[in-house]
């Protein structure tokens, strides 16, 4: 059954600047998630934040602008939460676990979140002019499972002739497959088992192969 606005003309008297907006971005994460950045409209947002088009506009002046605010948003609340967490580890196993555990919790929480991150990956292939060089969750990502292998060739704990570029591309590809699986094929629960069956595999826990 499709979103219909329930609100008069105008932003809502009673509701704060700071939750209204905060309305704004969560509706448009979940439209820019579903429809992509070209097919979303504002008042498609509008529905879905329970808000009027002007009211949209009253705080964002264009798509654009609201699409750089929600990339913003997300990146902060996973990419670079989730790197904050990994650096109190001191191996690499354990800050891949420790990033992978708090952007998981926060996909779980809401699920729009892993799939916009996807989606906006797509979309400044599409459009590069949506890139942004300080919130980029891809090159964040890859900056830090970078810094992390970097890392841990320093500490001896990965061989001094390790393919460090091949490594890092595959460490990244099975953490946007993760985003992946998390914003559009899994449920919250099996989400927590397929991470912790990640990091046995990682540690070389989960089988015993023969030569």
């Amino acid at each position: 059954m499709p979103h219909t606005a329930s609100r008069g003309p105008g932003r809502p008297p009673a509701a704060k600047a700071a939750e209204t907006r905060h309305r704004i971005v969560c509706a448009a994460r979940e439209v820019f998630s579903e429809l992509g950045y070209d097919a979303a409209t504002f008042q498609a947002i509008a529905v879905r934040a329970d808000l009027t088009r002007p009211a949209i506009n009253h705080y964002f002046a264009s798509k654009r602008i609201l699409w750089g605010e929600v990339v913003q948003q997300t990146d902060a609340a996973i990419v670079s939460a989730g790197v904050a967490h990994a650096h109190e580890q001191t191996s690499l196993i354990g800050r891949l676990s420790a990033f992978l555990s708090v952007a998981t919790q926060a996909e779980a929480e809401d699920r729009s979140a892993a799939a916009f991150l996807v989606t906006s990956v797509l979309e400044t292939q599409r459009h590069p002019e949506l890139a942004s060089e300080r919130h980029d969750p891809l090159r964040n990502s890859r900056a830090f499972v970078t810094w992390a292998v970097d890392d841990a060739i320093r500490r001896g704990e990965l061989s001094t002739d390790t393919d460090v570029g091949h490594l890092v591309e595959m460490l990244v590809a099975v953490v946007w497959g993760m985003g992946f699986y998390a914003g559009f094929v899994g449920d919250r629960d099996e989400l927590g088992f397929v991470v912790h069956k990640l990091e046995l595999m990682l540690a070389n826990k989960l089988w015993n192969l023969s030569e």
